[in-house]
């Protein structure tokens, strides 16, 4: 599986990490695509992060949810829920994204089977899929564990394992391991 790191700015900051040490950790690893994500942060603090990792590294770069700051990177990765803010209809909501970002990078979040199976035909590059495990930064999300494996035979799309993975998991019919919490162990 190839590693897909996800750069949590809460969790950066409360690991007491800088961003340089993050791509650092990246680049050592051989990581082929990192998600900035930052939930809580004032929005010209997200263009001056972005900035900065595309600065210090030429590893593909998406941003979690905000389409407005898909300019500073190359492609964007949605939620389910992210979706209904451009359509109640899903081919819709990516039509109007795909409007907006052009040929960039664009990835969903999937969770169960009609998910997967809804996104074989929308225009995305890639699917999440999960959790794997239970995760700190998502309470809410089902786990899905060894069924992970079987649901991602389902995609025709790349699919990345979210929710709680390791860097050294293992995980069959998955392209990426999607890595949060445990990048900061290494």
């Amino acid at each position: 599986m190839k590693l897909y790191a996800l750069l949590d700015y809460e969790t950066l900051v409360q690991k007491e990490w800088s961003i340089e040490r993050f791509i650092s950790t990246c680049k050592s690893l051989h990581v082929e695509i990192i998600q900035y994500r930052d939930k809580k942060g004032e929005f010209k603090r997200k263009i001056e992060n972005l900035q900065k990792i595309k600065s210090l590294c030429e590893i593909p770069l998406l941003v979690n949810d905000e389409i407005d700051l898909v300019c500073y990177c190359d492609g964007l990765h949605v939620g389910q829920n992210d979706l209904k803010k451009f359509s109640t209809c899903k081919e819709v909501a990516v039509a109007k994204i795909r409007e907006k970002i052009q040929k960039k990078v664009l990835g969903i979040s999937t969770h169960n089977k009609e998910e997967i199976l809804e996104a074989n035909s929308l225009d995305v590059d890639y699917i999440g899929l999960g959790a794997y495990r239970s995760t700190q930064t998502k309470e809410d999300a089902t786990v899905l564990k060894e069924s992970l494996s079987e649901l991602a035979r389902l995609s025709i799309k790349p699919v990345g394992a979210i929710g709680g993975v390791r860097v050294d998991d293992e995980i069959e019919n998955v392209t990426y391991a999607v890595v949060g919490s445990d990048l900061y162990e290494h």
